[in-house]
């Protein structure tokens, strides 16, 4: 896909993101970059960032990996399969996503996205799945 994108804009397309409070900070096919600030309101016990949030982190950014990596005449994405190892908790500052394609095909792309607090201490790693969605023809 060849289109240009601001981190803004396709933010703008994910309603659940935005109202988590994750934040895109950049946004090409090479590399996407986001964050989520720790809040009590996304915790669970003990305070720690909830493994969902950083899985909703986690599976947002790399959408967007996989949206702008999508081949010609693709309409759009989906994640069909996520895996996440969580190996540290996170309780306070920010957890930061970068997201990278490891396989971009015609029907599956798959996007590898490291999760790190402020420290750059790696809170967990995220290997997900995306189909391509494709036009119906009318």
């Amino acid at each position: 896909m060849t289109s240009h994108f601001e981190p803004a804009e396709l933010l703008a397309t994910m309603p659940f993101a935005a109202g988590l409070g994750i934040e895109l900070r950049e946004a090409t096919a090479e590399r996407t970059v986001g964050s989520l600030a720790w809040s009590p309101e996304v915790c669970t016990a003990g305070g720690a960032l909830h493994g969902g949030a950083l899985m909703a982190l986690a599976d947002s950014v790399g959408a967007v990996c996989a949206y702008l990596n999508l081949p010609e005449g693709a309409a759009g994405t989906s994640t069909v399969e996520s895996k996440t190892n969580f190996l540290r908790a996170l309780t306070s500052g920010h957890v930061h996503a970068t997201a990278r394609p490891l396989h971009l095909g015609g029907t599956l792309i798959v996007v590898q996205t490291e999760l790190r607090d402020d420290r750059d201490r790696l809170v967990g790693q995220t290997t997900q799945t995306q189909i391509v969605l494709r036009r119906q023809a009318d």
